[in-house]
């Protein structure tokens, strides 16, 4: 691995990941905070802020950002998680420093224009309304917010339209001085690049950076409990899930993710296989499984019509509470084969890989190799796998379900379930 770091005395670090043989760069900035780190009152401003900084800066208009690295082949985007937030830009290797110049200038200068701002809480507004007009997304949200109730880490990372068009100037200020600060953030560049350069770059672009203490996250309690939604759609959509682990607890962690890709990873995973193939009852099924910095989640997710509920989801747990004593050395093997596939993928992608190991830098502070991370999922046995599927299926059960759910299952009665295999 060709991965090199440097901690500048502000804080700042940079990481980059030499791909010599490829004529384009992947680079972009990650901070350590997303839509955990807003206080109540700031719910969704993370996202929010995502949204501003293409909106102008004291240099450019929102359209000349745009213009700028198109007109070089570029593109550049954002994205807001749960615990991170990225910008990012992908461009040929001689425009590095043009991509790097536009986004430290979004990152250190926008001007947050009233007038802008009020236009794009509108379209925030949509945002949040295509998301309750679209089932399968808006019930992982209630999921969320079942599992981790009253808690940052259940809120929507969206937020809620009264707080959307509560925002304003200061407040956005505000967060911004809190949370992009020098040591919470990772420069990273991935491709055609040399690290001292970036490194240079870096340096004298994002010097105006606060340095600033990090703030105490808030921790998270998993809790369970259930939310249902009825309404008329064609199909129920429903997910139900169990206290999954953090991805600091490392070799319980991939035990956990080998559970979920064995149980609902792939057409071969024993969900699909007896749900959808066997018994023709759901043409979506898929089970998951989520680390976050001190919590996780596990479960499986299914869209349904009314008529098959009622039979798709003992079905569907009882392949859950069955795999945690009778998974096979072979399904193991597969799921572990999956993994490292959708692992070593990243080899073969700029953007990807410096996703990736941005990432893991503000998760470890370090960069977890591949070999170690093979090495790690290797190491776990089918008694892991099992035990710890034996300890998620022992949490209280969370359900969020929308649709035609007369027929879906209490957490009571889902507990009772698992608990009798």
């Amino acid at each position: 691995m060709t991965v090199e770091i440097t901690t500048l005395p502000s804080g700042l670090r940079i990481i980059t990941d030499a791909m010599p043989h490829l004529a384009t760069a992947s680079l972009g900035v990650w901070i350590g905070a997303g839509s955990r780190h807003e206080r109540p009152e700031e719910h969704g401003l993370s996202h929010l802020l995502e949204h501003m900084a293409f909106k102008g800066t004291h240099r450019r208009s929102a359209r000349e950002i745009a213009e700028e690295i198109e007109s070089v082949g570029g593109d550049l985007n954002a994205a807001t998680s749960t615990e991170q937030t990225a910008y990012y830009a992908h461009v040929l290797a001689q425009d590095t420093p043009l991509a790097l110049d536009i986004l430290a200038d979004i990152l250190t200068e926008s001007l947050f224009d009233p007038r802008e701002l009020e236009r794009e809480k509108d379209v925030i507004l949509q945002e949040i309304g295509a998301v309750e007009d679209t089932p399968d997304d808006l019930v992982f949200d209630l999921f969320n917010a079942r599992a981790f109730p009253d808690q940052p880490l259940g809120r929507p990372i969206l937020g809620t339209p009264a707080h959307v068009t509560s925002f304003g100037p200061t407040m956005i200020g505000n967060y911004l001085s809190t949370h992009y600060r020098s040591a919470a953030m990772v420069i990273g560049a991935a491709g055609a690049v040399e690290h001292q350069k970036i490194v240079d770059e870096a340096a004298r672009r994002f010097a105006s950076l606060p340095v600033r203490e990090a703030q105490i996250l808030v921790p998270a309690h998993y809790q369970g409990g259930e939310i249902r939604l009825k309404r008329k759609l064609e199909q129920a959509h429903i997910v139900v899930g169990f206290e999954g682990l953090s991805y600091h607890d490392q070799d319980s962690f991939y035990a956990m993710q080998i559970f979920a890709n064995a149980t609902g990873g792939g057409m071969s995973s024993r969900l699909f296989q007896e749900v959808r193939e066997k018994r023709g009852l759901a043409y979506s099924i898929s089970a998951f499984h989520w680390g976050y910095a001190d919590a996780g989640l596990f479960g499986f997710y299914a869209a349904t019509g009314a008529r098959d509920i009622a039979e798709l989801m003992p079905v569907a747990l009882d392949c859950l509470a069955e795999a945690t004593t009778g998974l096979t050395e072979v399904e193991i093997r597969r799921a572990k084969a999956q993994m490292k596939v959708s692992l070593l993928a990243a080899l073969e992608s700029p953007s990807a890989r410096v996703e990736q190991i941005a990432r893991q830098l503000i998760a470890f502070d370090r960069v977890l190799t591949h070999e170690e991370i093979v090495e790690r999922i290797d190491a776990i046995t089918l008694e892991d796998v099992c035990r710890v599927g034996q300890a998620a299926l022992k949490s209280a059960p969370t359900l969020a379900a929308i649709g035609p759910i007369a027929k879906v299952m209490s957490p009571e009665r889902i507990a009772e379930r698992v608990g009798s295999r």
